[in-house]
Parts: C-alpha cells; structure tokens; sequence
C-alpha cells in the first residue's frame, strides 16, 4: 500500500485500537499564565540522556501557547479525571485552570493535583513531523504522587488499566521493560493450560 493509498478514515480506525495513556501537558505561557493541552502522544525516548516526547498537532492553538513557556510539565492522569480531560479538551472553557488545584514544578510550570505521575522538563528540541511536531524534553525532575490506574484512551473513548497477572522487575537488558525470557515465550494457550496443569485465565 503506498502513501497515498492509504485512507484517513481506515488510518484514523485502525490506529484507534491502540490505547495510549492520557497526559497533560503544562506551562507557564510568556504572558504569565498556566497553560496546558490534553495529549495522548506522550512517551519515553532515553535514558541517558533522559528525554521525553510527545506529539502535538502543527495547528494547535494551544501549543503555540504553550511552547512560548520556558518548560513544560507532563501530569499523568488518573482514571478518575476523565472530567479533567474534558475541561481541557473543551473549547468553550476559556480559563482550563478555573477552580482546578495545581503547584508549581521545580522549573515552575503546574503540577496539577490528583494526577499520579509527573515528569518536569526543559525543551530539548521541536522538529516536524508532518502535520504534528515532534516535541523532545530533557527531563530535569520527576514524582510518583499516587498508585491509581491511570486513565486511558481507545477507540474514541476513556477506560483504565487493569492488570492481567503482577509484573515482573526489569532486567537490565530487558527491551522497554520486557523480561529477556519473556521476548520470544509463545502466549499461552486459550484454555489456561501450560505445561500439563491448569491455570485460570486472568480477566480484564
């Protein structure tokens, strides 16, 4: 299938069963006031150095704002702030932080409160990438503020994490936090069965 083959529709849909975790993305503007966008692009880039990303679309409003701020925070949000989500996301809210608790980072940009992670950073460099940049962060500090699940988006909607059996600690060379063991270990079968016993099958 080359480029132009492919539909936005069909691009949209099937990129939709992806679930992605669900940020905001903080500062404070030059004006002087917070600011702050919804994204669900956000990721880990490095460890050393460590850097962050995250992928706003080239016409946004609220990022033209947002990148005039010196730093920027990303808040990891709590499947309880669905609400959250949706003030920011909101055109017709004009002030996104009215009545919303928040303290400052160590860099200055906004913590906001009930989130359960948050990553503060300087931007390290802003690059296109088609009709989103591509925004990379040197992470200067970070918290675990709670142990919630956080909250998730597919398929258009809002749902959460629910985990299917405890994780394992990370090896060293684990590839993105995946066990060296486990990379290639085949699934197991559909019946619970492994190894002649049974096991229950984990349910979401």
């Amino acid at each position: 299938m080359t480029e132009q083959a492919v539909d936005p529709r069909r691009y949209r849909e099937t990129l939709g069963h992806y679930p992605t975790g669900v940020v905001i993305v903080t500062g404070i503007a030059e004006d002087g006031e917070p600011v702050g966008m919804v994204v669900g692009t956000f990721t880990a880039v490095s460890l050393s150095p460590p850097l962050v990303a995250f992928l706003p679309r080239r016409d946004s409003r609220t990022f033209a704002r947002l990148r005039t701020a010196a730093t920027f925070c990303v808040n990891v949000l709590s499947a309880t702030q669905v609400w959250l989500c949706r003030r920011f996301t909101d055109p017709d809210v004009t002030d996104k932080f009215h009545g919303v608790p928040w303290t400052p980072a160590p860099s200055g940009a906004p913590i906001i409160e009930g989130g359960i992670a948050w990553i503060d950073c300087d931007y390290d460099a802003i690059t296109e990438g088609g009709d989103h940049y591509i925004v990379l962060g040197r992470v200067r500090d970070m918290r675990v503020t709670g142990d919630e699940p956080p909250l998730l988006f597919r398929k258009g909607g809002y749902g959460r994490f629910a985990p299917l059996a405890p994780a394992e600690p990370a090896a060293a060379d684990a590839v993105d936090g995946v066990p060296p063991h486990d990379r290639t270990a085949p699934p197991p079968p559909a019946d619970g069965t492994a190894d002649g016993r049974a096991h229950s099958v984990p349910r979401a």
